[in-house]
């Protein structure tokens, strides 16, 4: 087993067994990552296999001026704020389509309740909960408290693949505490007692 540089040196020169060996160290992390913003397995494992694509095809440019798994994140966090952005542009316009067009065949459905696979079956009622409200943080607030309190990554690391100072990330996740609290706090009146 080689480190993650040696990885990348062998990937960037077309080793495919080098992206298995990344692929099989980081597959889990990352999954749990882009489930967390997707919510749905098949958007995940899709989004998945476009990391790794991005990643064999861009390892000869990556410059080691962070970690390998930071650059990973980054990738990984990029690609689900692009998949939301495109989901929710599509998702306005077919709500548009269907307000002004008489015969559409748009079928209208919330999303379904959504089980994080790191979440015990007792409490998956409550995480269904919890996601629903963190998807009413900005994107850099649900990025910090992802990264930071659903993957337990070191708010350090959080900042490189954010590009913001660790302050920043400290303080981003603070905001999205307080509105998840007061969030949680419409839904469960009763636990904020």
């Amino acid at each position: 087993m080689i480190d993650d540089k040696s990885c990348l040196h062998s990937i960037s020169q077309g080793n495919e067994e080098a992206l298995e060996q990344l692929y099989n160290n980081y597959c889990d992390r990352v999954f749990n990552t882009l489930i967390s913003y997707t919510k749905n397995e098949e958007d995940a494992e899709e989004l998945l296999q476009d990391v790794f694509v991005t990643i064999y095809n861009t390892a000869a440019s990556f410059k080691f001026n962070s970690s390998v798994s930071t650059w990973i994140y980054r990738i990984a966090v990029n690609k689900s704020l692009d998949f939301l952005r495109k989901k929710n542009s599509q998702k306005r316009s077919g709500i548009f389509t269907s307000l002004y067009v008489k015969h559409s065949s748009e079928v209208k459905h919330e999303t379904p309740d959504f089980d994080h696979p790191g979440v015990k079956l007792e409490n998956k009622e409550d995480a269904q909960q919890l996601f629903k409200a963190i998807d009413s943080l900005s994107e850099n607030q649900k990025t910090a408290f992802i990264l930071t309190q659903v993957e337990g990554l070191p708010q350090k690391e959080v900042a490189e693949i954010m590009k913001h100072s660790r302050k920043s990330v400290e303080s981003l996740v603070q905001r999205a505490k307080a509105s998840l609290r007061k969030e949680l706090e419409k839904l469960y009146p009763e636990r904020g007692k």
